[in-house]
């Protein structure tokens, strides 16, 4: 009999002590704490950049074949290049030329085709016929690429108005081969692309 009650004692006194604890823990749920709290929101959009050339016709020639050439002669070719479809303005814009197939026409760099490229403050007038055409100004011309052999790489353009954003540039690009020539340059055939890039203004805070 003392057995048991010593045995009865201890588990009472053990079942006080585990609800002694969860009543303790159960009072650190009971304090309070202020809170405050605020937000915003902040739309952001990235700007476009957009240089285009115009659409095949009079606003485009590039695409427009010449052939037949002999020393001295030239071929013209008007395109419109647009900065309408961006809302950015750019920095710079350059031009890249290169030759797929290539011939002596494009690789010989003093008898070879010399590149040069004008720019008019309105569209040029067109005279001739396909392909011979030619262009006159009747506003104001200014030089955006003086002569030089016909390719390059990141060749910088200077006086062209679409580096601000909505502005057209109206070009006459001149293809000439030299009057110096030499009979090396008969028969040869090349095909010239052009590649126009233009870049992103200077970073700024916004």
């Amino acid at each position: 009999m003392g057995l048991n009650l010593k045995t009865t004692t201890g588990k009472v006194i053990a079942s006080l002590a585990l609800v002694g604890t969860a009543a303790g823990v159960a009072g650190l749920g009971t304090y309070g704490a202020f809170t405050s709290s605020t937000s915003a929101s902040n739309v952001v959009a990235s700007g476009t950049v957009s240089i285009a050339l115009g659409a095949s016709g009079t606003a485009n020639r590039l695409s427009v074949a010449a052939s037949g050439l002999v020393p001295g002669d030239t071929v013209q070719r008007a395109v419109t290049l647009s900065n309408t479809a961006g809302n950015q303005d750019l920095s710079s814009i350059t031009l890249t030329t290169s030759a797929l197939p290539t011939s002596k026409l494009d690789t010989d760099a003093t008898m070879g085709l010399q590149l040069t490229i004008d720019n008019c403050s309105v569209p040029w007038t067109e005279a001739g016929t396909s392909p011979a055409y030619t262009y006159t100004c009747s506003g104001t011309t200014t030089s955006v690429l003086a002569s030089r052999p016909v390719i390059g790489s990141n060749l910088s353009l200077s006086n062209v108005t679409s580096v601000a954003a909505g502005q057209t540039d109206n070009l006459r690009v001149t293809m000439t081969l030299p009057s110096t020539a030499d009979n090396t340059l008969q028969g040869q055939s090349s095909t010239v692309g052009f590649n126009f890039t233009g870049t992103q203004r200077t970073a700024t805070n916004k």
